[in-house]
């Protein structure tokens, strides 16, 4: 009983230093997306198809979830990249009938917004770069 408490709570912190329900949101809006272009795969081997695109997209919206859970100091970043990845989706893979776009832009913005926990509260959004930027010019100055 332990073991699976002491897990779960080693969880818990792995959790909360990540920015984990964007990523999830992601994730899961990847798969929603690269859904309909493996459905259509067979019938879709014409030129001029855009399935390809659809599995490019999907596929590009689930590298974001990964790199957000193991990147989280670019979260900003991959939130952006994931959510216009979302929304171009709807050319290539009808945006997994608009859910996928859906749960990727929410994934995106929770991505966007998440503030890591060792942040000063008064700290802009911006994570610790605008901290560096100023001290970065105020050390050259």
């Amino acid at each position: 009983m332990n073991v699976i408490r002491s897990a779960w709570r080693g969880f818990r912190q792995w959790q909360k230093r990540r920015p984990f329900l964007g990523a999830t949101f992601l994730l899961l809006s990847s798969v929603v997306i690269l859904w309909v272009p493996a459905q259509l795969y067979e019938i879709s081997l014409v030129p001029g198809s855009m399935v390809f695109a659809g599995f490019f997209l999907g596929g590009m919206v689930g590298l974001m979830g990964v790199l957000a859970y193991a990147m989280p100091r670019l979260s900003t970043l991959i939130g952006i990249i994931g959510m216009f990845s979302a929304i171009l989706s709807i050319m290539g893979a009808l945006g997994g009938f608009l859910v996928g776009t859906i749960l990727g832009i929410i994934g995106g913005a929770l991505c966007i917004a998440w503030r890591p926990q060792w942040a000063d509260p008064a700290a802009p959004l911006a994570h610790h770069e605008a901290a560096a930027d100023k001290e970065a010019t105020a050390a050259t100055s």
